[in-house]
């Protein structure tokens, strides 16, 4: 697999979750319920960069970066599911649970040393920490409610 396959893998992710956390968002505008998930903004916006950042660098390498969030949107419509079925609990559960495949996606795309240098810095220095940091933003919302 090349690297452009494998950044553009990981675009997708980030692409996926801009959705999702778009719709969640959304959702619970529409219940009246956002109150103290307005934290999951910054989010959504941390993943509309993460996607930029990674369409820079396939554009650097070559590529087309895709615009498509592949199979992984599927995921929006299962998180869709069950916030409307089990409310924000288990959409703030899920969105954890997805924020927690995406560390460990990027902790393995950091060792590949196929990928170049800088991009693997990025990922060292900007992407996996944000990813951290939204599990404990996630943590904390799910601990309040």
């Amino acid at each position: 697999m090349s690297s452009i396959e494998k950044i553009s893998g990981l675009l997708k992710d980030e692409l996926s979750a801009a959705q999702t956390y778009q719709q969640i968002l959304d959702k619970l505008k529409e219940q009246a319920a956002l109150g103290d998930t307005e934290s999951l903004f910054p989010i959504y916006e941390n993943h509309k960069s993460a996607a930029s950042c990674l369409q820079t660098q396939i554009l650097e390498l070559g590529g087309t970066p895709s615009q498509d969030t592949g199979a992984w949107g599927a995921w929006t419509k299962i998180v869709m599911g069950s916030a409307n079925l089990l409310g924000k609990q288990a959409a703030l559960m899920i969105l954890q649970e997805g924020e927690k495949t995406g560390v460990v996606d990027y902790e393995q795309a950091m060792l590949d040393q196929e990928l170049p240098w800088d991009f693997r810095s990025l990922i060292e220095t900007k992407l996996l920490p944000d990813q951290r940091s939204h599990i404990r933003i996630l943590d904390r919302l799910l601990e309040s409610l």
